[in-house]
């Protein structure tokens, strides 16, 4: 079985990239799994100052896995990040509100958490759950082709589990980015603040290693602690509460769509999401 989540280490920086590239590195439970595998191996290594996520193929990832064969909704897996019971024999909203509240939202907190520096590499798509993955890095690098979207609010839900639109956008940006549900492309990006640096496709990985390089000379635990010095800030300025109450609304989405259509999302699907966010 390929690998979904591959780890390398050149000199102090650990590269992890996430490997379902023939389904856009979407994100089963297994693929997240993996990567808090990989990202826990990173943390225990001292030879590692920096960590690295990127994606396999043409996308950084599409986002949480609602359409391909590997996806494994209503599996059971071992607690990741939280202490909460088993979900997948729970009836109504119980198994969706304790499965992604381990599964997105507490591997998000814990990876934001991590006391090393990150660095999301970003090409391609990031979309959705991909928005995750990339705002609880530290830094966001991003090649010229790169897009970002939050389409769910056509699935009548308000936005990815990990609600940190307004943070990383400002509340004006965050609303037309969920109202209008399309595509916020690189540039843009970088000038909402959201994203570090554009750079053009072909020297995505040699400016990230640069910088990463650069990071790595800085003191470990000076650099931890700037770390949490500014989370501890965001999370004043209220981050942590903004997304409670935000996972509590989106999860009364889910229980309503349930409750009119019988389906979790809206009726929605890989289609009706791509098309969301065509240009």
């Amino acid at each position: 079985m390929t690998d979904l989540v591959l780890y390398e280490v050149h000199g102090p920086v650990a590269w992890l990239q996430l490997n379902r590239p023939e389904f856009a590195n979407a994100q089963n439970v297994a693929l997240l799994s993996a990567l808090d595998a990989a990202f826990l191996r990173a943390m225990a290594d001292d030879a590692v100052a920096v960590v690295v996520l990127s994606g396999a193929g043409k996308h950084f990832t599409a986002g949480h896995d609602i359409g391909t064969p590997g996806r494994d909704i209503d599996k059971p897996f071992d607690r990741l990040a939280t202490p909460w019971y088993p979900h997948a024999d729970k009836p109504g909203a119980e198994a969706a509100f304790v499965r992604e509240a381990d599964a997105y939202l507490g591997l998000c907190r814990r990876w934001r958490a991590l006391p090393k520096p990150t660095i999301a590499m970003v090409h391609g798509a990031c979309v959705a759950g991909g928005l995750m993955l990339a705002w609880v890095c530290d830094l966001i690098v991003a090649s010229d082709d790169a897009f970002f979207a939050d389409p769910v609010v056509k699935m009548g839900i308000p936005g990815v589990e990990y609600f940190a639109h307004p943070f990383v956008l400002g509340p004006r940006k965050a609303k037309e980015f969920l109202y209008l549900g399309g595509r916020m492309k690189a540039d843009e990006a970088l000038a909402t603040g959201m994203i570090n640096r554009v750079v053009p496709r072909e020297s995505l990985r040699d400016e990230v290693a640069a910088m990463a390089a650069r990071i790595a000379t800085m003191p470990r635990f000076g650099l931890a602690l700037t770390k949490m010095a500014i989370n501890q800030a965001e999370d004043r300025m209220g981050l942590r509460d903004a997304v409670d109450a935000t996972y509590g609304l989106h999860h009364l989405a889910h229980a309503h769509n349930t409750l009119a259509s019988d389906n979790y999302i809206g009726g929605q699907d890989v289609q009706s999401m791509k098309k969301q966010i065509e240009d």
